[in-house]
């Protein structure tokens, strides 16, 4: 598979990441050691980035179990994979009574961490991203909260997820910043508009397209559009392969993460790492779906 750098200084992962929110924060997930195995097949394919977050969990009574599964799949993997794979997880969202809130206080976000910490059996965490901002704090508290633990050795890298160009702006006058995480495909393309991708761009931050297929129904619709059936049939893979191509090719630091809840679906996800499109299937392509 290709490689993505992630953020301007590395390192280098597999050009398609996966998500593990479906197999941690469903509730047709699967038990705890199928999604290890998810992952640890997911690696053999060169698939090296894993996201997470201490809120994939169906509430609050199961904080930190996307990330018990993801130290699960790591402690099965062969020593010489483990080198390869970096575990990115989330702080800042909470799950009262199976809600999704935000909790961006500088006190949450440190007890995150460490609990982040325990759960991932780490004394540093691969990449922290906030998971959201918080409207009741201001953001660059939350931030300096993370870039606190970062100086202390508890965080290498420092990502965003849901935020604006204006607050990756401000983040990186707090801290270095390394990726931002969006929601971003075929059927929805904010960071295309919204000044997100190309401030990535500019900064050469890694841009982490979450739901990259639209979830479950996204995926499916994909299936009956007519311009991505068309580029599949050309190059004998299914709609939603192509469609992570499609990401691939908008930003040299792309990586879409796919959630998953099968290992036939991160193989076939996989398999869009080893495609390239030509530029009339891109134009196609892009004039489709929106």
């Amino acid at each position: 598979m290709q490689q993505r750098i992630l953020g301007p200084d590395g390192p280098g992962v597999g050009a398609i990441g996966v998500g593990t929110g479906p197999m941690a924060a469903s509730e047709d997930r699967p038990s705890p050691e199928d999604g290890a195995k998810i992952l640890v097949r997911a690696t053999e394919l060169g698939v090296t980035l894993w996201d997470t977050a201490d809120a994939y969990c169906l509430d609050e009574s199961e904080v930190g179990y996307g990330e018990r599964v993801c130290q699960i799949a790591y402690a099965a993997l062969p020593a010489d994979m483990r080198d390869q794979v970096v575990i990115a997880t989330k702080g800042g969202s909470i799950r009262p009574n199976g809600a999704w809130k935000q909790d961006g206080r500088p006190e949450h976000l440190r007890g995150a961490i460490e609990a982040s910490l325990k759960a991932l059996q780490t004394d540093c965490i691969d990449l922290y991203q906030l998971h959201a901002p918080d409207s009741q704090v201001p953001f660059s508290d939350s931030i300096g909260a993370i870039a606190q633990a970062q100086q202390a050795g508890k965080i290498r890298r420092i990502g965003l997820s849901n935020v604006s160009a204006a607050q990756i702006d401000q983040a990186v006058h707090i801290a270095p910043i390394a990726s931002v995480q969006n929601q971003m495909n075929f059927y929805q393309r904010p960071p295309e508009t919204d000044g997100v991708l190309e401030k990535c761009r500019e900064l050469g931050l890694a841009f982490l397209p979450y739901s990259p297929l639209g979830g479950a129904d996204g995926a499916k619709s994909l299936d009956e559009d007519g311009a991505v059936g068309a580029v599949a049939s050309e190059l004998g893979v299914s709609p939603q392969c192509v469609v992570l191509a499609w990401l691939l090719g908008k930003y040299d630091k792309m990586i879409p993460i796919p959630g998953t809840r099968r290992v036939a679906t991160i193989e076939d996800s996989a398999r869009a790492g080893e495609i390239h499109l030509t530029s009339a299937q891109i134009g196609q392509l892009d004039a489709a779906g929106v």
